[in-house]
């Protein structure tokens, strides 16, 4: 796995990410003009389920719902508000807090534990799933997603 300083290191560039490819499906969004509501619930569920992962992270007791019924606008603030907590989150969790386990109850009901590393790596991955969603779901309504690839965002600069 490598050094846990790597590894804390590699979560924050992942995070960048994330406000990055977030920010550009807002974008490919707001240039669709209605934006089709599929992709804007979708969108609204990635905000949704990262704002529910942060909570259980921070120990919040109410958690927030996974499919906020937000409209552009409040994706846009959700996801901004979002990049805000997590890059303040990151910046104070240690390379020894990736490795703590933080207990939880899933939408099902059911209790689960899961190491903060592993939560990290889902919240990237789970965003990555929907916004491809999101991009399938332009591109079948007539317009043009967003290029959120990791790949294509690291080597145009746009994460360091």
């Amino acid at each position: 796995m490598g050094d846990l300083t790597e590894v804390l290191q590699r979560h924050r560039r992942l995070f960048a990410y994330e406000d990055w490819a977030n920010r550009e499906a807002l974008a490919s969004l707001a240039a669709a003009a209605p934006a089709p509501a599929r992709s804007v619930k979708l969108l609204a569920h990635v905000a949704g389920a990262s704002s529910l992962w942060l909570g259980r992270l921070r120990g919040a007791e109410k958690p927030t719902a996974v499919w906020p019924d937000l409209d552009l606008g409040g994706c846009r603030a959700a996801l901004e508000d979002l990049a805000r907590l997590w890059t303040a989150y990151l910046d104070a969790l240690t390379p020894a807090g990736l490795e703590e386990t933080v207990s939880y109850v899933n939408s099902k009901g059911e209790p689960w534990t899961s190491t903060v590393e592993d939560i990290l790596t889902h919240v990237v991955l789970h965003s990555s799933y929907h916004r491809g969603q999101v991009a399938a779901d332009l591109r079948a309504s007539g317009h043009a997603p967003a290029y959120t690839d990791y790949i294509h965002a690291r080597r145009q600069g746009f994460v360091e």
